[in-house]
């Protein structure tokens, strides 16, 4: 439905998991499985042949293509974190290289010369979806004035505790209703806890987000076999909460 809040699978990240996929080739299966589970917008992290994360223009854009060919018109969200590249400056020029153009990247705007890249790849088309993993994050992305400008917002606690995550979730989501910022918000956290945080999200109506870099287990803590049986998990929850 067009109105069902936002079902994201974030598919790989640095989680060391069987299924963590890193060729384009595991990453568009395991696209596959995701969009089949029911995940609307695909999040992912290209990899170099040497095991690295990376946002080399080549790399970024075959997994892109493979990604694009496996789900055509699912939205694809690449991540431009600083634990990719540290050097500003590099990160920077290695984005402005990229030839095959994402739909959206995660912009974490904790990280320094991340309004930098903002910048460059909203005057390129490409959305924005703002990472806060705390409350000085969406201080600062308030102060920062690029709200209207982004896609939506990532509500992005890290606690491992549950109820401190959630905890984490409601002070980044006030600061955020605080600044009149009315953006689309998705949810999630780590580990277990991103359970929590996804449920306390979905009566609140906004989206959420699930896969092998937010959690490697399900919500009743059986380990995950891949992203299919985390965005099924995910899913159902979204389900329930509409009948």
């Amino acid at each position: 439905m067009p109105d069902q809040p936002l079902l994201q699978a974030a598919l790989n990240g640095d989680r060391i998991h069987p299924g963590a996929p890193r060729t384009p080739e595991r990453i568009a299966a395991e696209a596959q499985a995701a969009v089949a589970a029911g995940a609307r917008s695909l999040h992912l992290h290209p990899y170099a042949p040497d095991g690295r994360q990376t946002l080399d223009a080549a790399h970024c854009a075959e997994t892109i293509r493979a990604v694009r060919a496996a789900c055509p018109g699912v939205p694809i969200s690449l991540s431009t974190s600083a634990d990719v590249e540290s050097d500003p400056a590099q990160r920077l020029r290695l984005i402005a290289a990229w030839t095959e153009l994402p739909d959206l990247v995660t912009a974490n705007q904790g990280e320094e010369g991340i309004l930098d890249v903002c910048e460059l790849l909203i005057s390129r088309g490409v959305g924005i979806e703002a990472g806060l993993l705390s409350v000085d994050d969406a201080r600062r992305f308030v102060a920062a004035g690029i709200a209207p400008r982004c896609t939506r917002a990532m509500v992005e606690p890290l606690d491992a505790d549950p109820a401190d995550a959630v905890a984490g979730a409601e002070a980044i989501e006030y600061t955020l209703h605080e600044a009149g910022i009315t953006l689309e918000q998705v949810h999630h956290g780590d580990g277990i806890a991103s359970w929590a945080v996804n449920l306390r999200a979905i009566p609140r109506g906004h989206g959420i987000r699930t896969g092998l870099e937010d959690t490697p287990v399900l919500p009743d803590g059986r380990q995950a076999k891949g992203n299919g049986d985390l965005v099924a998990a995910a899913a159902n929850l979204l389900r329930e909460a509409a009948r």
